[in-house]
């Protein structure tokens, strides 16, 4: 068994103690340049050490989850690098052990560390950005989230098409306008308009509200009514206060996607957004065989690092791209999501394949 060998434990261990000082420096440089970025606002609302402090350390595992990836790469091709200079991967052949055995634990290692990054993601990152995000807006910048009302909302549920003028905190507004389209979509069956509304799940309540048949050419008018609208409110104001879904965690998110495609409305960019959180978490396992082909290639630690660093760069603008792309609609979310990933392990294979298979024939 691999889990038991001396050599899965040597890896691990290894990559752990290499791990962990290269997470610091990273996490080090990502918050004095965040620091820098924000310290005016810093100054101006006469923020304390403590209350600066407090707003990084809600922000570390999101940016632990942001840069684990990157961290994770230069750890294992300095590994890599430092077992060739020392002559232990010349050994590893002489006895046997082709490259093969220590890419798959480290496959193994980034597997786990796939976890640990969506833990911090998607657990720890989602209340911390929360948390960091409440203390940004209310204490420094001194806006008053809780009380905050939005206006001009527009959402599809079923055959309702529905304008809100505007929503307060207690899901609660004004001027309230649903239009009602046929089955075939191509006529419009009823609208109805009132001044007050108080939303809940399944059941809207309309105050002082006018009805129109278009096609009757009547209308009336009453002191209330229900209508029976899927959509929840609440969630509703979670997307309009934060302007990011990536705040949600995978769970929530998937929930309120199906909820939101069962209303009738449009959810490709929420989908290539639950696809980008576990592509990138997958990301790991793909770094781990992009530092065996680059150790393969040239186990020059001056040379590989700076290759390793480059290989991460243009990884990060392909992902990011395809993410922009699948939001607007331009791919579909799976492609857009996890097309990086599997260009890199694509590239990979074309290293590694013909290694593995030469080796193999001797």
């Amino acid at each position: 068994m691999i889990f038991r060998s001396l050599l899965f434990r040597y890896l691990v261990k290894g990559n752990t103690m290499l791990l962990l000082p290269t997470l610091a420096v990273g996490i080090g440089l990502y918050v004095l340049t965040d620091l820098f970025e924000r310290l005016d606002h810093f100054m101006e609302a006469n923020a304390g050490i403590g209350l600066v402090a407090t707003y990084f350390l809600y922000k570390l595992p999101l940016v632990i989850s942001q840069i684990l990836p990157v961290i994770f790469l230069l750890s294992a091709v300095i590994q890599l690098c430092i077992m060739a200079r020392s002559r232990e991967m010349i050994a590893l052949q002489a006895g046997g052990i082709s490259l093969a055995t220590p890419a798959c634990i480290l496959i193994i290692c980034g597997l786990a560390w796939s976890a640990v990054q969506l833990g911090f993601s998607e657990v720890l990152g989602v209340m911390g950005e929360r948390e960091s995000n409440r203390i940004w807006q209310e204490e420094i910048r001194k806006r008053d989230l809780s009380s905050a009302v939005f206006e001009n909302i527009w959402f599809a549920d079923g055959q309702w098409m529905v304008s809100l003028g505007t929503l307060r905190p207690d899901n609660s507004g004004e001027n309230f306008t649903a239009y009602e389209i046929t089955d075939d979509r191509l006529e419009l069956r009823r609208i109805v308009s009132a001044r007050r509304y108080q939303g809940k799940t399944s059941r809207w309540e309309l105050f002082d509200v006018k009805e129109m048949e278009p096609s009757a050419y009547r209308s009336a008018k009453s002191p209330s009514l229900v209508l029976p609208l899927n959509q929840d409110p609440a969630t509703f104001r979670m997307f309009y206060k934060s302007s990011k879904p990536q705040q949600l965690p995978l769970w929530q998110l998937g929930r309120t996607i199906k909820r939101l495609s069962a209303s009738g409305s449009n959810v490709e960019s929420l989908k290539t957004t639950w696809h980008t959180k576990l592509a990138y978490a997958a990301s790991l396992v793909i770094m781990a065989l992009i530092a065996v082909a680059l150790v393969s290639w040239t186990d020059n630690i001056y040379l590989a690092t700076p290759l390793a660093l480059v290989c991460t760069f243009l990884y990060y603008a392909v992902f990011t791209l395809g993410t922009a792309l699948g939001q607007r609609g331009v791919l579909p979310p799976v492609p857009a999501a996890w097309g990086a990933n599997i260009i890199a392990l694509l590239l990979a294979c074309l290293r590694l394949a013909p290694l593995y298979l030469r080796r193999s024939a001797h």
